[in-house]
């Protein structure tokens, strides 16, 4: 989901950081990086937002919902701040529905609390839900599940909180910062739908496992650990903040990517690949030299300068289908977002793409389980399988000349038992961005390098390809 300021179907941020705020040090660390497990909220039995109950097609129809239904409230979001100047200027719409897809483990603090926090490519801020240290009361959500696990910094020998008069409080601009009467850096981070956290800047330890799950510490177990790292230690939020936090992975300085690449020896370079939401495999996040996407067919293509830090942005030229080919009047920008379910496109592009595909598609439409969705065909007769080689494959130009297919796993998604949908969305106009969703990502080993700024995809098998990697028999 993206952060910091308008555009799409995205939790943005108000927060504009700038400069160089990391003053991190590590004292381990891996020289080839490590890797975490990103954890679905709907699908993986991992999740403890998994509903039992659900089949996985009523689970994925929860997560398309999840972006029709932040469409929907952006647009009136965005319809009520017009003319304002600022995306605080008028009253913006808290929605209840969960906001991100991807979980991850991060351990803060020492001794080390494990917390559950959603992974996005679209902010630029670390914060999880604090409370008890004696000057900062426990989280207050507004409309958002009581937090699972909150990090109590009395208990943590290593936390400090940054002073207001700093230039990494300067950093957050605007009306994001305030001093307390302790002269403590108090932020409030807001968001185009209305959700926000607000809290005490603070530093802390962190480590990460270069494991899926488990436990810190445990034998054989490598880690990571950066120490004095900028995060938000959220006493309030509002919206449908269910997790214990987010990492933001996005563009911003606060990033943590930026951090760790600043602290460490492994750069600013991370990568992930996102198995479809049907393959019982988690998906994988990986920094540092295990980021490079090397698998043959890979592209590149640079990172744009972004309307604001946290996104990551890249040019799309040109769009084929068959031998039909779609551009825009002007070169068009799109973000690659984790956050995001479903693929967002300008009316421009997205109903000549429409046309051509729903022609080369030779089943019988059916209702569509989601008004927002409306193009689905009847599968039952065909698998699938066969439905799969039915759908011509998506041909994005991207820029530097480099082209990614999208093939059926990535523009359709099974709603309901032998019913496949369009999995593309019209951008709505008060927002003027595209967004590259998640669904339109999956089986791609997606590498972005913030220091080349670049981004590169490969088409690989991600539940095959990038199996978890056996640690070595001592710590580091």
């Amino acid at each position: 989901m993206t952060g910091v300021v308008s555009h799409a179907v995205l939790l943005v941020g108000v927060v504009l950081l700038t400069g160089q705020m990391c003053g991190c040090t590590a004292d381990a660390g891996r020289g080839d990086g490590f890797s975490v497990e990103l954890i679905h909220r709907d699908h993986s039995v991992k999740s403890p937002f998994h509903d039992p109950s659900l089949t996985p097609h009523g689970r994925m129809l929860a997560a398309v919902r999840r972006s029709t239904g932040r469409a929907a409230a952006l647009a009136r979001s965005y319809a009520a701040t017009a003319g304002t100047g600022s995306p605080d200027g008028g009253v913006a719409e808290v929605i209840s529905i969960p906001p991100f897809d991807f979980l991850m483990y991060v351990n803060i603090g020492l001794p080390p609390t494990r917390m559950l926090v959603y992974a996005d490519t679209g902010s630029d801020l670390l914060w999880v839900k604090c409370g008890n240290d004696g000057t900062t009361d426990l989280p207050k959500a507004a409309g958002g599940a009581p937090p699972r696990v909150v990090f109590n910094p009395s208990k943590s020998s290593t936390f400090g909180r940054v002073n207001c008069k700093s230039g990494t409080c300067h950093a957050f601009t605007g009306t994001g910062v305030s001093c307390d009467a302790k002269s403590n850096c108090k932020y409030v981070y807001s968001y185009g739908d209305g959700s926000e956290t607000s809290g005490v800047l603070s530093t802390e330890t962190l480590t990460f496992d270069d494991a899926p799950g488990g436990c810190v510490g445990c034998p054989g177990r490598p880690q990571l650990q950066v120490a004095n790292f900028n995060f938000g230690c959220s006493t309030s939020t509002k919206g449908a903040f269910t997790g214990d936090g987010l990492v933001g992975l996005g563009d911003g300085k606060f990033s943590l990517a930026n951090q760790l690449g600043a602290a460490t020896s492994i750069g600013r370079r991370f990568s992930y690949c996102l198995v479809p939401s049907f393959v019982n495999t988690p998906s994988i996040l990986n920094f540092g030299a295990r980021a490079a996407v090397t698998e043959p067919g890979a592209v590149t293509t640079p990172l744009l300068h972004p309307d604001v830090d946290a996104y990551l942005t890249i040019a799309l030229e040109s769009v084929r289908i068959g031998d039909r080919s779609f551009t825009l009047p002007q070169r068009a920008r799109i973000i690659v977002d984790s956050g995001t379910t479903l693929t967002l496109l300008v009316k421009e592009l997205l109903d000549p793409m429409v046309e051509e595909l729903t022609r080369s598609i030779k089943l019988r439409r059916v209702k569509s389980p989601d008004e927002d969705l409306p193009i689905c065909y009847d599968v039952s007769g065909v698998g699938e399988t066969a439905f799969g080689k039915i759908v011509p494959e998506v041909k994005l130009g991207l820029g530097g000349g480099g082209v990614v297919t999208l093939k059926a796993e990535n523009t359709f998604v099974m709603l309901r038992e032998g019913t496949m949908c369009m999995a593309l969305m019209e951008a709505h106009k008060e927002d003027g961005g595209m967004i590259w969703g998640n669904i339109a990502q999956q089986n791609m080993h997606i590498g972005i390098d913030l220091d080349k700024r670049t981004a590169t995809f490969a088409s690989v098998d991600c539940a095959t390809s990038y199996p978890w990697p056996t640690p070595p028999s001592a710590s580091l």
